[in-house]
């Protein structure tokens, strides 16, 4: 069902400013926001699993991919493998385990196109505000519309249920640290966030490079710099669990070439959840075990006992922070060639010729790359309200890993930590989809999660990177037990989530009780829709 668009949209103010919004006179089923990765999954399921709701996906950037499309830094690629990264109703076919962005680009956009979902995406269409009203039982979101002249227009629309896609950092801003005499250094600072437009790399083409950090995005940049920078340094405060992963896998090769395309993904993708799950518990059971194993492998590519000793070896363990993984050691292959270097420092602060460590060493650049993390922001920046008080996010407790105490007919989409994004990403649309179809069958208006009994908070995202410990305070919680808990475990998660009986955990709104609500509600908007016009 395709969504009638009757709203008059504002005459846009002038430049630089807001029109003043409309009233809503267009109402949708569900509301998407975000057209990443996970959004265009999302409306592959809706659309499949709920084809009798009307909904769009609404996307503030003017393009679809979000991380895919954002991020165009040297080299950029995934750092999970691309058979459980891919959806599990769309075969991957590249060649590559650690695909490239711009192929990972190609693939979301050719699903979208291929299920019709790039003609629901509406570009340019930010959420300011979302309002949730108990006595209507429906969402009123704000929009800010940008159209291709760069006004900006003001609207609203109403919607029964709101998904947020739009993962849990900041799009418009990276985690940038205040570097001491940063003013005073003569050469090009660049995050790599907001890389700027450099097709032929001539921004670091023979040039000295330092990349600050030691995350995925860091070991992505340095090989894929090196390849034309005159040297490239990563200096890191500590040291990351780095380990190589073949950049083909030989046996999904191999059960392409005798399964058909469907079949094979299947095959490859559960072996690869397999292996991912076992890798994780491994370390978590065994991480004096991982270490060795871990450190060995790594002084066999770079025959440097030394250098992984200080360089490589992390003081807490294996998968307490994401494992990095780097296809066919090219990172220790570029060391290994004398094109790289890996420092171990404190950063002093910043010199005009570069960088000026606690040792008292200085590392020459021409080119500083602050890879130092993202910032998070829940829910893509909607802060809910509820009956017009603001919902204290920190205070709630996340269902399922999906949905929220405290906010009605709300869905968020995080993936795993320790896994492929999209292998809980998936599970949560299913889930929104068995929830949605539920209340269509027991014609609910409203459903909400509700604990029994009390529940032990913890933080959302169990994981002691830096990014994740500087605002995880901002999220809401999960929980200690049952559905409250967000288990890193697909198999477990899989063979659960899609099991549980509703009824229990959620809190239902008949809806024969909010119908006179919402008739009162559009008499009372008539007359206001005629005196607009």
């Amino acid at each position: 069902m395709t969504p009638t668009e009757n709203s008059r949209t504002g005459t846009p103010g002038p430049e630089g400013r807001t029109a003043p919004a409309e009233a809503a006179t267009e109402h949708l089923d569900v509301v998407i926001v975000g057209a990443g990765l996970s959004g265009i999954g999302a409306a592959y399921r809706l659309g499949t699993e709920c084809p009798e709701r009307s909904y769009a996906v609404l996307e503030a950037r003017q393009s679809m991919g979000g991380t895919w499309d954002l991020f165009r830094y040297p080299g950029v690629r995934s750092d999970s493998d691309m058979f459980t990264l891919g959806y599990p109703f769309k075969p991957w076919a590249g060649e590559k385990v650690l695909a490239h962005g711009q192929a990972i680009l190609a693939y979301i956009k050719e699903t979208a196109a291929e299920f019709g979902i790039d003609r629901r995406i509406r570009y340019g269409t930010r959420v300011l505000g979302a309002d949730w009203s108990s006595a209507t039982a429906r969402w009123t979101l704000t929009l800010e519309r940008t159209d291709a002249s760069g006004a900006r227009v003001r609207q609203t629309l109403t919607c029964d249920f709101l998904y947020s896609c739009a993962g849990y950092y900041n799009y418009a801003q990276g985690h940038s640290p205040e570097f001491a005499g940063a003013e005073d250094f003569a050469g090009t600072l660049v995050h790599p966030q907001f890389w700027p437009e450099d097709p032929k790399g001539e921004l670091y083409a023979g040039k000295r490079v330092v990349i600050i950090g030691s995350g995925a995005t860091a070991v992505t940049l340095v090989p894929a710099m090196a390849e034309k920078a005159a040297r490239v340094t990563m200096l890191q405060r500590t040291p990351t669990w780095i380990s190589s992963l073949p950049s083909r896998d030989k046996v999904a090769d191999l059960v392409r070439k005798v399964l058909p395309a469907s079949t094979a993904h299947r095959v490859v993708r559960t072996k690869n959840i397999l292996f991912a799950i076992g890798l994780y518990q491994f370390c978590q059971r065994s991480p004096k075990a991982a270490r060795r194993v871990l450190t060995g492998l790594n002084r066999r590519v770079l025959q440097d006992d030394q250098l992984v000793r200080d360089h490589l070896t992390p003081t807490y363990n294996p998968w307490d922070q994401r494992l990095c993984a780097v296809p066919d050691a090219d990172l220790f292959r570029s060391i290994k060639r004398g094109e790289a270097e890996i420092v171990t420092d404190h950063i002093d602060r910043f010199v005009p010729e570069g960088i000026r460590l606690a040792s008292g060493r200085v590392l020459q650049a021409d080119v500083v790359v602050t890879a130092t993390g993202l910032q998070l922001l829940a829910f893509g920046g909607i802060a809910p309200r509820v009956d017009g008080e603001p919902v204290d996010l920190s205070k709630q407790f996340v269902w399922q890993g999906a949905m929220m105490t405290g906010v009605p007919n709300f869905a968020v989409c995080i993936g795993y930590t320790n896994a492929s994004w999209t292998l809980r990403a998936d599970l949560t649309s299913r889930l929104v989809c068995r929830v949605l179809n539920h209340m269509r069958r027991n014609q609910y208006a409203a459903v909400e999660p509700r604990p029994t009994g009390t529940l032990t908070a913890r933080p959302l995202l169990d994981l002691a990177a830096g990014y994740v410990q500087r605002s995880i305070d901002a999220f809401p919680r999960q929980g200690d037990r049952g559905p409250w808990k967000v288990r890193q475990n697909y198999v477990l998660d899989a063979t659960t989530t899609m099991r549980r009986r509703l009824d229990r955990t959620l809190a239902a709104t008949p809806a024969h009780e909010v119908r006179q609500a919402r008739a009162a509600a559009e008499k009372t908007a008539a007359p206001l829709h005629e005196a607009a016009r």
